[in-house]
């Protein structure tokens, strides 16, 4: 049998935590191994418990969900956890920050229990949980703020087929929109993904989308 998939909540409101974890132990492929009230106790926790995913919220007291996450999953941390941020309001600025930060992805805190026994799944499973109209959203409203500095950097490793791939997910398109607009599989749409995200060094697609928004190859 396959280890369950070990997560570790994280929320300032007992109830909602209490309700996340009740929720999370009664399924057969996953299990709560700790709870805590705010995000320095949650950086703590991570690191000695060492979960698959962590149940961030945004806002808790000590140290927020945004800094917890950057400690937990931020670049340069040697041994990353896969972060699961919710948040009562969808998009706001929060969310953008915590993504930035390393944050595999996001919910709303009154999605339903499948939404978000389905979301520690995904993101257990190494995928970034960012629905594509979603990233249209957040693209377009935090687009000022991921434009490029005029800097030197080195040239894409991508070829042009790759290139086009990554710019579709910049807009938002799905792998299947993708493989519409390109006239190809959705199984070689997977592959490109896959060899952006490898070149690129980058974690998942929510990565991807700031990259190609820091680097100008979408406006």
């Amino acid at each position: 049998m396959t280890a369950p998939v070990r997560v570790l909540v994280c929320d300032d409101q007992a109830l909602i935590r209490t309700g996340f974890a009740t929720i999370i132990d009664a399924q057969p492929d996953l299990e709560v191994v700790g709870e805590c009230g705010d995000g320095r106790a949650g950086v703590e926790l991570a690191r000695r418990l060492k979960p698959d995913v962590v149940v961030m919220d945004v806002r808790m007291p000590v140290l927020d969900g945004i800094e917890a996450t950057r400690q937990l999953a931020g670049a340069g941390v040697a041994d990353p956890v896969k972060v699961l941020v919710v948040t009562t309001f969808n998009l706001d600025e929060y969310v953008y920050e915590a993504l930035r930060a390393g944050a595999s992805g996001f919910l709303l805190k009154d999605a339903p229990p499948p939404q978000l026994l389905q979301g520690i799944r995904t993101v257990a499973s190494g995928a970034a949980l960012l629905a594509p109209e979603v990233t249209r959203q957040l693209v377009g409203r935090y687009a000022e703020r991921i434009k490029p500095v005029n800097e030197k950097e080195p040239e894409l490793p991508l070829a042009p087929r790759e290139l086009e791939v990554l710019r579709l997910i910049a807009e938002g398109l799905s792998n299947s929109e993708i493989a519409a607009a390109l006239v190809i599989s959705q199984e070689t749409v997977k592959t490109y993904v896959s060899r952006i995200l490898t070149k690129l060094d980058l974690r998942d697609r929510v990565q991807a989308v700031v990259y190609a928004y820091r680097r100008g190859l979408v406006s």
